[in-house]
């Protein structure tokens, strides 16, 4: 069968990706499947996880979402007042609101969505359900 069967994301600062991500993860309706000393999954349902992860194989400790490679990882959001409710409490979790001045349509006149940007420099945009 066609899909994901989970997404992996490296990152330099344990920690810190476990407050952020753990924060939108949660406010997605994800939770927390597992957890060991370098990393944790996430997921909904029976569907494709998340993991986040540190590994002694970085090649460098800082990301970059404008290198090749993945840019973004975009979420089903919920309702547009559900995207609202995310992008307003996102910077109180580390995270900082992109294109603002042409929120919520940056992605077009008839796409609702919020991109946000981690400490880390990983990139997530909150998709609103279609009408």
């Amino acid at each position: 069968m066609p899909g994901f069967h989970h997404v992996e994301v490296w990152v330099e600062d344990l920690a810190v990706a476990r407050a952020e991500w753990g924060w939108l993860l949660t406010e997605l309706g994800f939770e927390r499947t597992g957890q060991w000393a370098q990393g944790e999954t996430w997921s909904t349902h029976d569907g494709p996880y998340l993991t986040l992860t540190t590994s002694p194989n970085l090649s460098r400790r800082e990301h970059d979402r404008r290198a090749p490679g993945v840019n973004h990882l975009a979420f089903l959001g919920g309702s547009p007042a559900q995207v609202d409710a995310v992008m307003t409490s996102a910077s109180a979790h580390g995270w900082r609101a992109l294109y603002q001045e042409r929120y919520p349509f940056a992605g077009g006149p008839s796409h609702y969505a919020g991109w946000l940007e981690n400490s880390a420099g990983f990139k997530a945009e909150i998709v609103a359900d279609e009408d």
